[in-house]
């Protein structure tokens, strides 16, 4: 026996009950007839003259229903004559490479075939402007020879900072049409400043840019869309504010204050930019957001395929798993804090055996006097958290809140032989 394993072997894991979690699924269902009767509002359509090339944004975040409002929006142009075409609109997602963005696209089941409309991707950029700190302003190469920009994108707050204005159809302008080196323009001050930079941006490429409208959605707490809305330039400085507001009233949490252990069987770029949200683990990378419940220590076992090794977001833990580490691309990981400029994620957290011994780890070092009583929650990941485990320590609690229901007897976790959890 190691000098770890001895360390953990009389560390008890408590027996834990599984708990449903109550969250608002109010969702559009006839999403086409609401985004047209929004696309077709007579401010929207004097826009739209025919022989218009139009440049749509579209960005590499799973949002619901993508597929459907990009195909909705390129009818509602045909029909009125103009000729639209699609541009990766994300930074330095896709390996920050012209054939990589379109596979992102892709990936997404954006297609000519499935849009109506082909894609034009190149990393090639026009510097439109400057701000008065001197930051460069950049627009991708096609969308700026365009007669009209249109921008598609999800609100929600951010992951590193706070500001009226978070994620949302300004930052798809600012970085997502900014392409590489207008990300790595906008992070260069860091976070500390991104409420700032990210709109000042915007407005820039908004005077200089014929930018004609955006579509925002809303997803509900099971990542649905809840609402949609078309807004023009000045709408979209108006009203974003107000929408992000909308936004994080509806999305999910852990309802609880304080916790000794947060266990995530599952981190991934497909679930957060950040691999987990931490808007739901209360785990920030940088100390400009905040929100969520206090968690003493945090373990991550395991990394989704369809994040291809970018572990980002492994650093917010204190512990993992070696069979996490083993397929962590550290190159594709490194790369997104070389590009954000925050690098705490991408480093690798005290990495144990297995599932087991990361999660005794993270309760001996907890620092509570009685390990039965440990507050432990195991979530399979921050996108499916309306089922979730508890340990026996937080049954009280849920007992006593309008959210959440005991759905199991306590029973104890099951390991196999190699130690992690079936």
């Amino acid at each position: 026996m190691g000098i770890l394993q001895e360390l953990l072997k009389d560390v008890p894991i408590p027996k834990m009950a599984k708990v449903k979690v109550n969250f608002d699924d109010r969702k559009i269902d006839d999403l086409d007839l609401i985004l047209n009767q929004k696309l077709h509002q007579q401010h929207i359509k004097d826009k739209i003259h025919p022989g218009m090339e139009i440049a749509i944004a579209v960005g590499s975040r799973g949002l619901d229903r993508i597929v459907e409002i990009v195909a909705v929006t390129v009818k509602f142009l045909k029909e009125l004559g103009a000729k639209p075409f699609i541009v990766p609109s994300m930074g330095s997602h896709g390996g920050a490479t012209a054939e990589g963005q379109r596979a992102v696209l892709e990936h997404l089941g954006i297609t000519k075939e499935s849009v109506g409309a082909e894609i034009r991707s190149s990393m090639e950029v026009v510097k439109v402007g400057e701000l008065p700190n001197k930051l460069p302003v950049y627009v991708d190469k096609f969308a700026s020879k365009a007669d009209g920009i249109i921008v598609i994108n999800r609100i929600k707050p951010h992951t590193a900072f706070r500001g009226p204005v978070e994620s949302g159809i300004m930052k798809m302008i600012s970085i997502g049409l900014g392409k590489q080196k207008g990300a790595e323009a906008c992070h260069q001050l860091g976070f500390k400043y991104m409420a700032e930079n990210v709109p000042a941006m915007a407005k820039v490429i908004m005077k200089e840019k014929p930018l004609l409208f955006g579509v925002a959605t809303i997803e509900n707490s099971f990542d649905k869309v809840a609402i949609v809305e078309v807004l023009s330039p000045e709408e979209i400085i108006e009203k974003e504010p107000e929408l992000q507001v909308r936004a994080k009233a509806l999305l999910p949490r852990l309802f609880f204050e304080e916790l000794d252990v947060l266990v995530i069987d599952e981190i991934g770029k497909n679930i957060s930019g950040d691999g987990m949200d931490p808007n739901i683990t209360g785990r920030y990378p940088t100390p400009y957001a905040y929100g969520g419940p206090e968690v003493n220590k945090m373990v991550v076992l395991d990394l989704t395929p369809q994040s291809e090794g970018n572990a980002n977001g492994v650093g917010t833990a204190d512990f993992t798993t070696q069979r996490l580490v083993d397929k962590m691309d550290r190159e594709g990981t490194y790369a997104n804090g070389l590009t954000s400029t925050v690098v705490a994620p991408t480093k690798i957290a005290t990495t144990l055996a297995n599932d087991r011994e990361a999660i005794q780890a993270a309760i001996k070092t907890c620092n509570i006097l009685d390990f039965e009583n440990v507050k432990l929650v195991r979530i399979k990941n921050t996108l499916e958290i309306s089922e979730i485990e508890v340990s026996e320590a937080i049954l009280e609690e849920i007992g006593k809140h309008e959210n959440m229901e005991q759905i199991s007897n306590l029973y104890e976790l099951s390991f196999n032989k190699a130690g992690n959890l079936f």
